[in-house]
């Protein structure tokens, strides 16, 4: 546990070293609000809760958390220090899961700074509180998701812009595997059973209860499972970096 506390703080303060960090709060923070209220159709719905905000963070992540998450191993590989890590006395899983815990955190800090929007919904009715921290919640696990197969397709190479957009193109792909569109093109030609399968990995259908206060412990088990995965393949690719 030191030496991932170790990588996590010196991964987090790169991120406040240079503008990548700043410059992401503020984007987050203003398309956010800007969605909300506007786009979200906030006021028109009459509803206090926050079901227009919650809705546009799988398409807020699907490109800003690539962002975040295409500098962890494309920059070390580029820049020749992913050699000096694997000769540390550190493991390859301590590194990949410190990384992935700092760039997690940095998230969960855009997440808190959106609070004015809470407290907002809260001054203008009485929204369900429990059922918006349920949003939350399900908000920073997809995130999660999304990062640990951000930080995996960073390992696979050097370049930063082909890490971001691999990554988009994955997140893109689980985004969509439980749309009609995906599910009607499979259902010609695959059994039921395949295809429910594939409607059990999109990110959206398991957001949707959460963002909705719906606790469903599949859901969890869901993110929980996606993260895991991804960050076992992180460790393995890198384990064969050393190898080599």
């Amino acid at each position: 546990m030191n030496n991932i506390s170790i990588i996590f703080k010196r991964e987090l303060s790169s991120y406040f070293s240079t503008p990548i960090a700043y410059v992401f709060l503020v984007i987050f923070l203003l398309l956010s609000g800007s969605l909300t209220f506007y786009m979200g159709g906030f006021y028109e719905r009459g509803q206090a809760d926050l079901l227009p905000f919650f809705s546009f963070h799988p398409w807020l992540y699907l490109f800003l958390v690539p962002a975040i998450s295409m500098k962890l191993w494309a920059e070390e590989r580029k820049s020749g220090t992913i050699e000096l890590i694997l000769t540390l006395p550190v493991s390859i899983t301590e590194v990949v899961i410190g990384k992935f815990l700092a760039a997690w955190f940095f998230i969960v800090l855009a997440l808190v700074l959106t609070f004015p929007i809470w407290i907002t919904v809260n001054y203008l009715g009485s929204p369900d509180n429990g059922a918006i921290l349920s949003g939350y919640l399900g908000s920073l696990l997809m995130s999660g998701g999304f990062l640990a197969i951000g930080s995996c397709m960073s390992s696979i190479t050097q370049n930063q812009v082909i890490a971001f957009i691999i990554s988009v193109v994955v997140c893109f792909i689980f985004l969509l595997s439980g749309t009609n569109l995906v599910l009607d093109f499979f259902n010609t030609w695959l059994p039921q059973g395949a295809v429910d399968a594939i409607a059990s990995l999109s990110f959206l259908s398991h957001f949707s209860s959460l963002s909705k206060g719906v606790i469903d412990i599949r859901d969890f088990i869901y993110y929980f499972s996606l993260i895991g995965i991804w960050l076992y393949i992180n460790i393995e690719l890198v384990n064969m970096k050393k190898g080599g």
